[in-house]
C-alpha cells in the first residue's frame, strides 16, 4: 500500500537553511520528488506481489527517544533533548497485555537508549516472567558508562537478554565521526564490562551481536565478509568477543536525510538505492512479521515507517491500547521510497541481511 504524498507538501530547504528538523511530511516530501522508480514499482517488475504482514514474530517497541548521544546518521532523531518523548507505564503494561495474548517469540526493545527509560528494568522482568524466548536490547554501549547504570551489564546477563549493541566501524576515526568525539574508545569499555559478564563468549548463551552501519552514503559490504573482518581485528586489537554482526543500510530518514540533502547527495544516494533493488531481499523483510510499537503506544509496520509517522493501515488498530490480532493478521505493508534501503544488495533489517545468500 503506498503512501500518499500532499503535493503541496512544502521543499526543505528553508528548514535546512534554519537547522530546523524536517518534518515527516517535508521529509516524505523529498523522497516523493525524486526521480528513481519507486518501491511499488520495483515490486511490479520483478513480478511480486504488495507487501502483506504475516503471523507476528517479533514485537518491536520503541521505549523512548531519549539518548545519551546524538548520533549523525540517526533515523530516530534520538538525544539527550527528547526528554519528553518517553514511553510511561500504562503504555508499557499495554504491550504486555499484547505480548500475554499474541505470544511473540522476539520482543525486541529500542529507543534512544532504551535503557534511559526508568520502566526499562521492570518491563524487562515482566517479559521475562511471560516466559518470551528473546528479549533483546539495543544498546548504545557508551550508556553503559553512565554513574546510573553501572550494575546494567549484570542486570542483563542474570535475565538472559540479548545485547544488540551499535559499533559502526572498528576504529576510532569513523566511529567518533558518525557518533561523537570519544565514543569509540568508550564503546570497547563497554564491549569488555559484557565480555567479562560473559556476552559474547563461547557457552556462555549470552549473545552479543554487534550492528553496523556504512559512515557515508554508500551501502554496507557483504554481512558474511565483514563480520569475519570485525571479528578478527576486534580479537587482536583489543581481545573483544562477540556473537555475530549485523549489517545495516543507512535509511534515507531523518538526520541522514539531511546530510545528504546537505551535500545535494540524495539523488545520487536513492538512485543507488533503486538499482541495487534486490527481489531476493523482499522475502525477509523485517515488516513481514515485525510490529513496532512507538514511546506513544502507536502502532506501525517498521520502526522506519514509525520515525516518518505512517501508522498501520487499519485504523481500527493503530494503537496498542486497540490492538486486534484479526485486523493486523495479513494487513497491507504501508510503504514509500525509503522501503528500498531494506531490499538493496544484501538487504537490510533490525536481524541483519534479509538475502543471507548474498551477505
Amino acid at each position: 500500500m503506498d503512501v500518499p504524498i500532499s503535493p503541496a507538501a512544502p521543499r526543505a530547504a528553508s528548514a535546512r537553511r534554519s537547522g530546523a528538523r524536517l518534518t515527516p511530511e517535508e521529509q516524505l516530501a523529498e523522497l516523493a520528488r525524486l526521480s528513481s522508480p519507486t518501491f511499488q514499482a520495483h515490486l511490479a517488475q520483478a513480478g511480486l506481489p504488495a507487501l502483506k504482514a504475516g503471523p507476528l514474530r517479533v514485537l518491536q517497541v520503541n521505549v523512548g527517544k531519549l539518548c545519551n548521544q546524538t548520533c549523525r546518521h540517526c533515523h530516530v532523531d534520538a538525544g539527550p533533548h527528547q526528554v519528553a518523548a518517553n514511553m510511561d507505564w500504562p503504555t508499557f503494561a499495554a504491550c504486555l497485555e499484547v505480548v500475554k495474548a499474541a505470544r511473540p517469540p522476539v520482543v525486541d526493545l529500542t529507543g534512544g537508549a532504551p535503557e534511559l527509560n526508568v520502566h526499562f528494568r521492570r518491563f524487562v522482568r515482566e517479559i521475562k516472567a511471560l516466559g518470551v524466548p528473546e528479549v533483546i536490547d539495543r544498546c548504545n554501549l557508551t550508556v553503559l558508562l553512565l554513574s546510573g547504570q553501572k550494575d546494567l551489564v549484570a542486570f542483563r546477563a542474570e535475565h538472559r537478554v540479548h545485547v544488540g549493541a551499535s559499533l559502526p566501524a572498528v576504529n576510532a576515526a569513523q566511529t567518533d565521526a558518525q557518533r561523537g568525539d570519544g565514543v569509540f574508545e568508550r564503546s570497547l569499555e563497554g564491549l569488555r564490562r559484557l565480555n567479562a559478564a560473559g556476552y559474547g563468549r563461547a557457552g556462555t548463551g549470552l549473545e552479543l551481536t554487534l550492528m553496523s552501519n556504512p559512515t557515508g552514503a554508500f551501502l554496507p559490504p557483504p554481512q558474511a565478509a565483514q563480520e569475519a573482518r570485525f571479528k578478527s581485528l576486534l580479537r587482536e586489537r583489543h581481545g573483544i568477543e562477540f556473537t555475530r554482526l549485523v549489517e545495516l543500510t543507512n535509511m534515507p530518514i531523518h538526520r541522514f536525510l539531511e546530510f545528504l540533502l546537505e551535500r545535494d547527495d540524495l539523488e545520487r544516494y536513492a538512485g543507488a538505492l533503486s538499482q541495487a533493488f534486490n527481489p531476493a531481499a523482499v522475502a525477509g523483510l523485517m515488516c513481514r512479521d515485525t510490529l513496532s510499537v512507538g514511546w506513544d503506544g502507536r502502532l506501525y509496520d517498521c520502526d522506519f515507517n514509525q520515525m516518518l509517522e505512517i501508522e498501520v493501515a487499519p485504523e481500527a488498530a493503530r494503537t496498542i491500547f486497540t490492538w486486534r490480532d484479526d485486523l493486523l493478521a495479513q494487513r497491507s505493508i504501508r510503504v514509500a521510497r525509503h522501503c528500498l534501503g531494506c531490499t538493496a544488495g544484501q538487504g537490510s533489517s533490525c536481524a541483519g541481511a534479509t538475502n543471507r545468500a548474498s551477505g
